[in-house]
């Protein structure tokens, strides 16, 4: 395992489209190890891949019950909605309300190859679609509705 270099703000890599995982190799592991102990040291409780420059569709999530790992995940579904605040590792220093669904249903891989289907409410919900967001190149910043602290 290895810590990766987080990508900042303006770094081209945050803007483009992730690409969907084709095959779950040792590469894929050996990038979901690296990118748990990126989390864990910077004290996140998300990272996507474009965060440490891997362009594939490739999530982690850990709101302190144990890290959720997605390859290739999709929103099913959603309910009701909230505005909290938010922050990224890769925007330090900056924060904004952003309105996102309070309930989702997220279907993805698991790093076997296992078809896996995550229910969040709450912070679980809002970190799920943040990291989401960010394999389509969108940025907390691109969704605020009240800026704080920028």
């Amino acid at each position: 395992m290895a810590v990766r270099n987080i990508r900042k703000e303006g770094d081209p890599v945050l803007r483009k489209k992730s690409r969907a995982v084709e095959r779950i190799d040792d590469r894929i592991g050996m990038l979901l190890d690296d990118m748990n102990e990126t989390m864990k040291l910077a004290e996140g409780v998300g990272l996507a891949a474009p965060q440490v420059g891997v362009l594939k569709r490739v999530i982690i999530v850990d709101i302190g019950e144990g890290p959720i790992e997605l390859i290739n995940p999709q929103i099913m579904d959603t309910e009701g909605s909230k505005v909290e605040e938010e922050g990224c590792l890769s925007i330090p220093g900056k924060s904004g309300k952003v309105r996102r669904p309070y309930r989702v249903k997220v279907r993805g891989l698991d790093r076997t190859g296992k078809d896996i289907e995550v229910e969040g409410e709450g912070l679980l919900a809002r970190a799920l679609c943040h990291e989401i967001d960010h394999l389509d190149g969108i940025l907390f910043v691109d969704r605020v509705i009240e800026d704080e602290g920028r």
